[in-house]
Order: structure tokens, then sequence, then C-alpha cells
């Protein structure tokens, strides 16, 4: 199974975008598919409960390194997602990352050269890059 670059599917959305060729309009389809995401996470808590959610303060014990720390940060979901919910957070996540890459494409910033940047950060900061 070959893997799609982030470059091939930005040229993919390129050819595929028809209709929100604006500025504005991708800016707004970005935030709404943000939107859809967070209803879709939002609806496997409160309609399905195939996750649940327990929010609490965040505790650090005071002498803990920052590797411990790390260990001792909760994440607040309990439970694992079902095959729908899975499907329909994944799938708004794709069209996310569909308007993502159309906003790329409208800068003309490449993807790719993003997520390296990115990453290359997260090495040089490591536990400073903590957001």
């Amino acid at each position: 199974m070959s893997t799609l670059s982030l470059q091939s599917f930005q040229e993919q959305v390129s050819e595929l975008l028809l209709r929100h060729r604006s500025l504005l309009d991708v800016l707004s389809k970005t935030g709404q598919s943000s939107a859809s995401v967070n209803r879709a996470v939002a609806k496997a808590v409160t309609e399905c409960g195939c996750i649940e959610l327990h929010a609490t303060k965040q505790t650090f014990e005071a002498h803990a390194n920052l590797l411990d720390a790390r260990e001792q940060v909760d994440k607040h979901v309990h439970g694992k997602l079902c095959e729908n919910c899975r499907e329909a957070i994944s799938s708004e996540l794709g069209r996310n990352i569909f308007y993502m890459s159309a906003l790329c494409n409208l800068l003309d910033i490449n993807m790719d050269e993003v997520v390296a940047r990115e990453s290359q950060k997260c090495s040089t900061l490591g536990l400073f890059n903590m957001s």
C-alpha cells in the first residue's frame, strides 16, 4: 500500500476545488469544517456515549521532571470510539484537511514544507514545545 504525500494531495485538491476558489470562501469553509470536527467529537460523547469526558484540573507533582509530568497528564477521555463515531470523525477530519490544503494552495504554501518545519520545531524544542 503506497502512501499519498501531502504534495500529491495538495495537487489533487487544487484540481478538484471549483466552487470555493475565493480566499474568503476557503477561510469560512475551513472554520466550518473545524466546527464539524468538534461537533462529531461532541456527538461521540453526548449522543453515542462510546467515549466519556472527565475533565479536571491537571495536577503535577512539585518536584517532577518534565518527562514525569508528561506521563502524569490525563487525556480526560475514557472509553474508545466505536466504529461509527471513528468513521464520522475521520470523515470530518478529512474534510478539514481538504480545506486546509485549499488554503495552502491559494496562498502558495507547500504543506510538506509546513509539516517539515513543524516537525523540526518539535524536534528542536522537545518538551518545551508543549502547547
